[in-house]
């Protein structure tokens, strides 16, 4: 590139940096509102916290760069062409394609990285965060021993511990309501957490039991140690269950017929996968209709606020079609192709008229002569 292009290059890749750095703390910021249960009813450490806010990361920053392309592309261009460098660049005899060069590059660069995290980082990313919140929420120790507190999971299980010194318990007292006939409370001086042969269990010592049988009369057992296992109480946030958006590329497009919900979602799990390689493409549409609305018509010293408020328009329509198409195709699986069909003839449009009537942009970008200034005014 010519220094004039490396410096139209990093001014809008600079302008893209902090467009994106700045919403994706904004989004990161409310993400991380909506994840503060892990701390308040889980009791989760705040690394735990942060480290399941900043998974989210990639896919905030995926969504966000076609917007930050348009933004930093219409802001960088406006700017320079109002100082009149791109008039010298034209003067200097740089053609429509040479002048908007850097900023496809620069379109294709940012397409290949959000191509790179829709197919590798993001479904990292996902299962790794769905799989340490399930943890999370799957946490007994963590959800149950609050001391001096009754918790409960469900309407199966009451707990309550008086104290908890180091990793034992004191004053524990359960009530399992498994079965509603026969309740059964257990009264404990003491109890640990354990694991038996990969189950969580809940060593209880000095335990006593009562129950309710048949005949109504109370059955009181003495232990001096019980086993209570826990793990018919987490069954269900043990079951991990991956969405569209934790898959992988070839998960998507390779249903796996056996399993009831991937089969009941097949049309919504392709309509994912169109659109993890038809995003990409909006970096290069928005590159484009920042181009169009600051090169592709007449000079003005006064400034392009007509000409960008339609290209906004005209962005935020392509961004709000293409969700539809998405959302559309995860029920009509034949939509999938306008997924593709919208970016490229958007792309095919915009590069036809702007670069195929490239010569008449370039004259008509260029200040016309003052009045009364001879014709030979007006850089050549």
């Amino acid at each position: 590139m010519s220094k004039v292009q490396t410096y139209l290059f990093y001014e809008v890749l600079r302008a893209v940096l902090i467009i994106v750095g700045g919403l994706a703390m904004l989004a990161l910021l409310a993400q991380g509102l909506a994840r503060t249960d892990l701390i308040l009813e889980n009791r989760q450490s705040a690394l735990t916290y942060f480290y399941i806010v900043m998974l989210g990361a990639p896919q905030i920053i995926a969504l966000l760069t076609p917007l930050a392309l348009f933004v930093a592309g219409v802001w960088s261009l406006n700017r320079i062409h109002k100082d009149s460098e791109i008039v010298v660049a034209q003067a200097a005899g740089m053609t429509p394609w040479q002048i908007a060069s850097p900023i496809m590059r620069l379109a294709v660069l940012c397409a290949i990285a959000h191509l790179a995290v829709n197919l590798w980082v993001q479904p990292a990313a996902q299962r790794a965060m769905r799989e340490t919140v399930s943890t999370a929420r799957a946490d007994l120790a963590a959800a149950l021993i609050r001391p001096g507190q009754f918790t409960s999971n469900g309407d199966q299980l009451t707990f309550y511990a008086r104290e908890q010194i180091g990793g034992e318990l004191r004053g524990v007292l359960i009530s399992d309501m498994t079965d509603p006939e026969f309740p059964t409370d257990i009264l404990a001086r003491s109890a640990s957490l354990v694991e038996v042969e990969g189950r969580p269990t809940l060593l209880l010592r000095d335990a006593i039991s009562q129950q309710l049988d048949e005949n109504q009369q109370l059955s009181i057992l003495e232990f001096d140690q019980y086993m209570f296992d826990l793990s018919d109480f987490m069954k269900e946030d043990s079951d991990l269950r991956l969405k569209a958006s934790d898959k992988y590329l070839y998960e998507l497009f390779v249903v796996d017929r056996s399993n009831y919900f991937e089969a009941k979602d097949a049309d919504a799990l392709l309509a994912e996968g169109h659109a993890r390689l038809t995003t990409p493409l909006l970096n290069i549409v928005m590159s484009l209709i920042a181009i169009f609305a600051v090169l592709g018509g007449d000079f003005s010293r006064k400034g392009y606020g007509k000409r960008i408020a339609i290209a906004a328009t005209g962005a935020t329509v392509v961004l709000i079609i293409q969700l539809a198409l998405q959302s559309a195709a995860a029920g009509d699986p034949g939509l999938n192709i306008l997924q593709w069909l919208l970016p490229v003839s958007v792309v095919g449009a915009l590069s036809y008229v702007y670069f195929h009537g490239g010569r008449r942009i370039g004259k008509a970008a260029r200040p016309g002569p003052t009045r009364g200034a001879p014709d030979d005014a007006v850089p050549a």
